[in-house]
């Protein structure tokens, strides 16, 4: 970290803050002793639990359950933004609008020149 240089047109990473490592207030460090040592006991727990021979039932990961849930639960909570609605826009309505308007004036089109004899339809069944 003390031969870490800056670049010229950006600022230092947060976490290469040298005062987020070495002047940190005792109660700091203490609330991160506790949570660090929280976190080792539940994956002790969980690989425990996953090491075991004779588990007979599946083990409960609450983060994986809560991933598949808000997989599975995104209607509800969707929040309509003008980027969420500007695609919505451009992906669903502007495609339906350009194909309807290319197929009707090519149909269009055609009928003009089947009225006015100048379009061939020899051996076609389509059109």
């Amino acid at each position: 970290m003390a031969d870490y240089k800056e670049a010229p047109l950006a600022s230092r990473p947060k976490t290469l803050d040298p005062n987020e490592y070495f002047n940190l207030s005792l109660e700091y460090r203490r609330a991160e002793e506790e949570r660090s040592a929280i976190r080792s006991n539940l994956k002790l727990q969980y690989q425990t639990q996953l090491n075991n021979p004779h588990r007979k039932a599946l083990i409960e990961d609450p983060a994986l359950n809560r991933w598949m849930y808000a997989r599975s639960h995104t209607y509800p909570h969707f929040k309509t933004t003008f980027k969420t609605s500007l695609t919505g826009l451009l992906f669903g309505v502007v495609p339906v609008v350009v194909l309807y308007y290319l197929f009707k004036t090519d149909r269009d089109k055609k009928e003009v020149d089947i009225k006015a004899g100048k379009y061939d339809r020899r051996f076609s069944l389509t059109s």
